[in-house]
């Protein structure tokens, strides 16, 4: 039987370099518990944890386990690491990330937010909005600078996964839901009832809610919740430039106007869901002002140069994703009078692509004056042969092999050459993989 009092625990990570591990092992260190880890390569988010006295051995060895209590290991290590023999050995418990939340958060009142899109983002803004609960979130918020606020609390904001059912064991006090369109399905055996009966699930087992009801199924339930119905709830949304970087103003019910970092009706409503969740916390003016801590986060309208060429990171690799984001492009290029957006996209995984294949092909026809493709990031998947000519030709779009940054411009190559060097207008790169790298001119 696993120890509840997790200030006094001695918790080992396997595959503590990554943001999810990471952000877990930030969060546990300042609850008091004792941290170690390691990893196969060093990285900035072992530099961090290094810095704060977490020791952690590169590469896996099993002289990392010694007397921990418990061991918690990434979803892609193996029972054959020699970690998780040696603390098997031992009699340690190891546990899954998806097994271990379920201890961690068991006595938190957890702000639990899930959904195929806006999850991360709601979830920062949010944070933003209760700057005295923990954080852990899938992505760098720039308000603090990492994924997880690192404060001992009784309460947390914790952006919930619903690919892997993991939001499950989440022990929402109050769930989130900003939609439950269809995604992951692998994880639900391809099956539409068992994927919503999850969510079914994860909503039924919270205290309060709060929802979007213009999602197809979320409209469907009879249930107490808060529930937002953007296109009635929301009004008045205006978009403005402060020193360069994108505001959106809008009104929500009765409670007056609020200010938010980023452009688009999709951030409204994020910054609704939030705004609603937070009511039976604290008074809405408070609300109102915490709300403009929120200055984005890494990869979502990430706005990483600006001048003659401005260049936007997004993570966004699903069609609606896109849509949503180039949306936003196209606002701030009007506001700024640009004429020109280029999009660099790196398709996300062929099961991605060939399970939305319609949604991709019509997605770039929004905002999109050129389209250059780069390989599909594989991300673990066997190679499937696709003519992404056929497939993609109606944007005559140009395919390369990689872009690279040379001084403030972007050269686009195929092979060894360069094809195309872009100097100006507005370039927003799409994908999961290394494309935000390649902007940015890590890669």
């Amino acid at each position: 039987m696993l120890k509840k009092d997790i200030s006094k625990l001695k918790i080992h990570f396997i595959g503590i370099g990554g943001i999810g591990i990471s952000g877990l092992a930030k969060y546990l260190k300042a609850q008091g518990a004792k941290i170690s880890g390691s990893d196969i390569a060093e990285g900035s988010a072992i530099s961090y944890l290094r810095s704060i006295d977490v020791p952690v051995t590169i590469p896996h060895n099993k002289i990392a386990i010694t007397d921990q209590d418990i061991v918690i290991h990434s979803a892609i290590i193996k029972e054959e690491n020699p970690e998780i023999i040696e603390a098997k050995n031992k009699n340690i418990p190891v546990l899954s990330r998806k097994e271990a939340l379920e201890f961690i958060l068991c006595n938190k009142r957890v702000f639990s937010i899930c959904g195929a899109h806006g999850k991360s983002t709601t979830s920062a803004m949010l944070s933003a909005i209760f700057r005295d609960f923990g954080a852990i979130i899938g992505a760098d918020t720039k308000e603090y600078g990492s994924n997880v606020r690192e404060i001992q609390s009784e309460s947390i904001v914790f952006e919930a996964d619903e690919s892997d059912r993991s939001f499950l064991n989440s022990n929402p006090y109050c769930a989130i839901v900003t939609n439950a369109e269809p995604e992951h399905m692998e994880s639900y055996n391809h099956d539409l009832e068992t994927f919503y009966n999850a969510y079914r699930e994860f909503l039924n087992s919270a205290s309060r809610c709060c929802i979007n009801i213009e999602d197809p199924f979320l409209r469907t339930l009879d249930m107490e919740a808060k529930k937002l119905s953007p296109s009635k709830d929301i009004k008045n949304i205006t978009y403005v430039l402060k020193n360069d970087e994108p505001y959106t103003h809008f009104e929500l019910l009765d409670l007056g106007e609020f200010e938010v970092w980023g452009f688009g009706e999709h951030t409204a409503c994020n910054a609704s869901l939030a705004i609603l969740a937070a009511l039976d916390e604290m008074d809405i003016q408070t609300i109102r002002n915490n709300l403009k801590n929120f200055k984005g986060i890494k990869k979502r309208f990430d706005i990483i140069q600006k001048g003659d060429l401005i260049l936007i990171d997004d993570y966004a690799h699903h069609p609606t994703e896109i849509v949503a984001t180039l949306n936003s492009v196209k606002t701030y290029a009007t506001l700024k009078g640009r004429d020109k957006i280029t999009v660099i996209w790196q398709p996300h995984k062929y099961s991605r692509l060939l399970d939305n294949l319609k949604g991709f092909q019509e997605c770039f026809s929004a905002y999109c004056d050129e389209l250059i493709i780069l390989p599909i990031w594989k991300a673990g998947e066997e190679h499937i042969e696709l003519d992404m000519n056929k497939l993609f030709g109606h944007y005559k779009p140009i395919f390369a092999d990689k872009i690279k940054k040379k001084g403030t411009d972007v050269e686009v190559f195929a092979g060894d050459g360069v094809i195309k060097t872009i100097k100006d207008g507005i370039v927003v790169g799409f994908g999961a993989g290394d494309i935000t790298y390649q902007l940015r001119g890590i890669k």
